[in-house]
């Protein structure tokens, strides 16, 4: 059996001595816990560069490399291997001269990639070698500017043809009727964008894409690693097909243009099915929708891999394993306080218990867990639905958010007879949910006795790994934020930007949270009626980190940036700014 790129790429770096049997397995561990390429990890952790790295590939399977970051490959080129097959083979198509096709592969050994190349191209095929997470951003850079290309096709067709006409005020003297506008949503270029746009928000791993009527033109935007990114503009004479499409395809009245509507569909994309949630919005330029992007794949529904500080993963495992008691996650929207609710369920489902969630609206389908959607409009509110979810003998309750005094009235009372319930609050800080259920008018010594934990948390965008970098850290900083700098600790890391994360220095999203333990010294402080900087201060006294502690912490550790941990704690006063 052939060694796997893994096994050879060790061989070969403890053979050249470059590094130490230790030093693979604290990269192979670190693999397993974030998953990715070996190769990566080494880079990523700084045991070796990607240059060195490369270069110690090629000499030892003596086959040159390339740089491709400056490399310009045409179209014709990228055609002669699907886009689905050089991605799953990590392979990029360079040059073709005849009869011989050259391939850029990060394991230029995959004879079985190989073969199937030939037989699929009929070429004989010569090899160079990369880093696999260069290819990964050639491809994504080399196969998006195809599919822009081929996009741009699709509109000119839409424009200069008779499917779409110029979009009138959103009123009920358009003369254009509900029929004819079906008609139109149901002709293939229309189709086309609209299914290219989606896939390109799946792609790209944005959290909603935004369609946006202007003076002249039809504006999206992406958010991608929760900041919003302009994506395209395209004449204003699409707008109104393109937004019957989707309301098509949630099945909505596509002949109202006066009311708000929502709704859902899913669509199969790579292989994979994904949810959209859309909400249409009538605006004095005409309909703006905005689509939340619900991918199962991109979700982290992993306790493990949310990001948290080990010592408030640690809590949060614990507190949750407990028969009864209320558990809150608060924070701003956006944060991520439903993705962990959804990892604390799968951490706590078992065929032994009995789960129920009400939520509005449901946007994971979890398999073997009970999930009710809120209807308000026929009356199935969250308390409600939580009278009946009751009298269905659940273990654990889980309620998308506490929005009134009826839902937490009812919420805490099932925490104090046998259920755990597990629920979201819009407040900013831990201490702060305390002083919100009191202002709901829920008594202090109910709070006290129901509530075990609150966690209140952000999400912060991560370092880009393909251009990290070391940066000296400036101590004046530090000092400025009254925080101790380890002495050993003479630098931290930042991204330089690259095509890959858009020249932000930032791809991917961590969260990092603070969380409120009660303690029977907090207990004691809820029942006198303290005031929110009070169970804060007790609550450092006995330990805890505060918000913006945790994020610091994460800087230290390589994963995220000041900058960064600052824009998400602006105005917390857990750390006072001198």
């Amino acid at each position: 059996m052939e060694p796997s790129l893994r096994d050879r790429l060790t061989k070969i770096l403890i053979d050249s001595r470059l590094l130490t049997s230790d030093d693979i397995a604290k990269a192979v561990d670190t693999q397993k816990e974030r998953g990715g390429a070996l190769s990566d990890i080494l880079v990523s952790l700084g045991l070796i560069s990607k240059e060195k790295l490369v270069e110690l590939l090629s000499q030892s399977l003596c086959i040159p490399p390339i740089d491709l970051s400056r490399l310009r490959i045409g179209p014709d080129i990228l055609q002669v291997i699907p886009e689905k097959i050089a991605k799953h083979y990590q392979i990029l198509p360079v040059s073709k001269i005849g009869d011989l096709l050259t391939i850029v592969m990060a394991d230029p050994m995959n004879i079985f990639a190989i073969d199937e190349i030939k037989s699929l191209t009929g070429l004989k095929v010569s090899t160079l070698i990369a880093s696999e997470n260069d290819i990964k951003d050639a491809l994504r850079r080399h196969y998006a500017k195809d599919a822009a290309l081929a996009m741009d096709r699709i509109v000119d067709g839409i424009v200069s043809s008779h499917d779409v006409s110029p979009v009138e005020a959103p009123d009920d003297s358009s003369a254009e009727s509900a029929s004819e506008l079906l008609k139109i949503t149901q002709e293939a270029p229309i189709v086309k964008f609209t299914n290219m746009l989606l896939a390109e928000g799946v792609r790209s791993g944005s959290s909603d894409i935004l369609i946006e009527p202007l003076e002249n033109q039809m504006r999206v935007r992406l958010r991608i690693d929760g900041v919003l990114r302009e994506w395209k503009r395209q004449p204003k004479s699409m707008h109104r097909a393109i937004a019957s499409r989707l309301k098509v395809m949630a099945e909505l009245n596509i002949a109202e243009r006066r009311l708000p509507q929502d709704g859902r569909f899913k669509i199969k994309l790579h292989g994979r099915e994904v949810d959209f949630r859309i909400s249409v919005l009538p605006s004095s330029e005409g309909e703006r929708v905005a689509l939340r992007v619900l991918d199962k794949a991109q979700a982290m529904l992993d306790i493990e891999r949310l990001g948290f500080d080990s010592g408030i993963l640690a809590d949060l495992k614990k507190l949750s394993s407990r028969p009864h008691g209320m558990i809150l996650v608060c924070g701003p929207t956006g944060c991520g306080k439903t993705t962990t609710l959804y990892s604390l369920l799968k951490y706590v489902d078992s065929p032994v218990k009995n789960i129920v969630t009400v939520e509005d609206p449901v946007e994971y389908l979890l398999e073997g867990i009970n999930q009710v959607s809120a209807r308000p409009d026929i009356g199935l509110t969250f308390s409600a639905a939580l009278r009946s979810i009751l009298r269905q003998d659940p273990n654990i309750i889980m309620i998308g958010e506490i929005r009134d005094r009826e839902t937490v009235d009812i919420a805490i009372k099932s925490a104090l007879t046998g259920h755990l319930v597990l629920s979201t609050l819009h407040t900013t800080t831990a201490s702060g949910s305390i002083v919100r259920l009191l202002d709901m008018g829920i008594e202090p010594f109910l709070i006290s006795a129901s509530l075990i934990m609150v966690l209140a948390q952000r999400l912060v965008r991560k370092i880009c790994p393909n251009c990290r970098e070391p940066q000296k850290i400036d101590e004046g900083v530090f000092e400025a934020l009254d925080l101790k700098l380890p002495r050993a600790k003479t630098a931290i890391y930042h991204g330089k930007g690259c095509e890959a994360c858009f020249g932000t220095g930032y791809r991917g999203r961590m969260g990092m949270a603070e969380s409120l333990i009660l303690t029977p010294k907090i207990r004691e402080l809820i029942v006198r009626g303290a005031q929110d900087h009070e169970i804060r201060d007790a609550a450092r006294a006995e330990g805890a980190a505060g918000l913006r502690d945790n994020g610091i912490k994460a800087v230290l550790d390589g994963a995220t940036t000041i900058d960064e941990v600052l824009r998400v704690t602006v105005g917390e006063q857990d750390v006072e700014l001198k």
